[in-house]
């Protein structure tokens, strides 16, 4: 009997610590989604920098967290933001119209960079050609060579 009060007490305790990490998981969740949106929205009141990195637009930040607290997605939140400012307030460009060359170009440059320069290593380097000696047509030569002979 004593045994089965024990169990019954040590079952009710891990059914309370997994309500408590439901819980704690369901805020965090919430918190998560505010976060990863306010990393996603440029600020308005200067357009410097994110919502996330700048914290000093509390007016936008309580209404994405009631825009969260209402049950929407981050899309219809983003969306909403988008018809409010326009598409100058995402951080990052949807890949549709304009906006594809900002993920199209570094690629298209990287290729192009990588394949110029493997073929400016392919390309064998051009020996320089052997100095012939003639005989020089210098006036007083030999006298320029003693000279030099005797300064070694």
């Amino acid at each position: 009997m004593i045994k089965n009060k024990i169990t019954l007490h040590l079952k009710s305790k891990i059914h309370l610590v997994g309500l408590f990490i439901f819980i704690f998981s369901l805020l965090s969740a919430e918190t998560n989604l505010g976060m990863e949106i306010k990393k996603s929205l440029i600020s308005p009141c200067c357009w410097a920098g994110t919502i996330y990195d700048l914290d000093h637009n509390p007016e936008i930040e309580k209404q994405i967290d009631h825009l969260i607290s209402q049950g929407r997605t981050k899309t219809e939140i983003l969306d909403y933001f988008v018809e409010s400012y326009g598409k100058r307030i995402l951080a990052i460009p949807k890949a549709e119209g304009f906006n594809m060359m900002v993920w199209v170009m570094p690629i298209l440059a990287g290729i192009i960079g990588i394949t110029f320069l493997f073929f400016y290593l392919r390309t064998p380097n051009a020996k320089p050609s052997a100095v012939i000696s003639t005989s020089s047509e210098v006036a007083f030569d030999d006298e320029i060579e003693k000279e030099l002979q005797k300064m070694d």
